[in-house]
């Protein structure tokens, strides 16, 4: 019986030295990756740099493990072209620099940040950026199985609309046609200023202008400047109808696939690129309004708003009646 009872404990050890020499394994090797992003805009605009800082602290932050192959200036399409592939499981494309709303592909919520006037300042829009509510919005196309995980906001700046011929009153944008992008959002608002909305893509936009199909288009003054669109375009008046909130969105395949430490590499480097693109945003924007100027562009500055958010006041309840607590949470920040 004490046989039996010493070969049972023998045995007992035998199989805890075993288990803990198997919990003691190393890790196999971390497989390294390269991702590769979209950017429309050139690398010198704040979103281009923005990207760049993102890329390089990923890099540095991985010693090797992580790549990231930007391509700018709508070498990988315009937007549209670009989502269309990036939500597909084996996308060749795995970030990208878009808009802040994906209502277009089923982002529900993120379709509050582009409503006009939603945002009243910079300031406004950053406390909201480092807040729940943001990171709410962020995961709501990955937890609903779209394809795409956003990993962090930036901004471009406020747009204002630029035109061919000058524009100092609301009453000048009536009956012109107006480039919208594929937003519901901003096609509704261009219709409450009794414009005529045409959808053209960024990458077609200046040629388009240039022909005389276009009589308005909008951008941040960072983006017109970079895009060289006051060649065409020479008057601007700072309406600041909506921030230019971007957001930069990983594939969800790309994401799954990721080993834990690679995906808070992405984190760190999106919180850096996130706090990098707020301080370099005014100043960018004060650098692009002289050099406008001294080019020759008429800037206008706009005395009252109040008449363009009265005209979009009954689309702006619309545009949040399905998630109205969360979007009023979101005013609610600036104070």
């Amino acid at each position: 019986m004490k046989h039996v009872f010493f070969v049972y404990i023998a045995t007992s050890l035998l199989l805890a030295l075993s288990s803990c020499k198997e919990k003691e394994q190393p890790k196999p090797p971390e497989v390294p990756v390269t991702l590769v992003m979209a950017e429309v805009n050139p690398p010198d605009t704040i979103v281009g740099r923005m990207d760049t800082a993102f890329k390089q602290k990923a890099e540095e932050l991985s010693n090797g493990s992580v790549t990231i192959d930007l391509y700018c200036s709508g070498i990988l399409g315009d937007e549209a072209q670009v989502m269309s592939l990036i939500v597909k499981p084996e996308s060749s494309i795995q970030l990208a620099r878009v808009s802040a709303s994906l209502a277009s592909y089923g982002g529900q919520k993120s379709r509050l940040l582009s409503i006009p006037y939603t945002f009243s300042s910079d300031e406004h829009f950053w406390r909201f950026a480092a807040s729940p509510l943001a990171q709410e919005i962020l995961d709501e196309p990955y937890e609903n199985k779209l394809g795409v995980k956003g990993l962090f906001y930036g901004e471009e700046g406020f747009r204002h609309f630029f035109s061919k011929q000058k524009i100092t009153t609301l009453a000048d944008i009536k009956g012109k046609k107006v480039r919208v992008s594929g937003a519901q959002v901003l096609q509704d608002l261009v219709e409450a200023f009794e414009a005529e909305p045409v959808t053209v893509a960024f990458t077609d936009l200046y040629a388009t202008m240039q022909t005389g199909l276009l009589d308005v288009a909008d951008q941040p003054i960072t983006n017109y400047l970079s895009n060289a669109f006051n060649e065409i375009a020479p008057y601007m008046i700072l309406d600041g109808h909506m921030l230019g909130a971007v957001q930069v969105l990983i594939n969800a395949a790309a994401w799954d696939a990721l080993s834990d430490n690679q995906r808070a590499i992405l984190t760190e480097a999106a919180q850096y690129a996130s706090q990098y693109c707020r301080q370099i945003i005014d100043e960018a924007n004060e650098e692009a309004l002289t050099a406008l100027k001294n080019e020759g562009a008429t800037i206008t500055e706009l005395a009252d708003k109040r008449p363009w958010q009265a005209a979009c006041r009954a689309m702006i309840t619309e545009s949040s009646k399905d998630f109205p607590e969360l979007y009023q949470r979101i005013l609610e920040l600036d104070n």
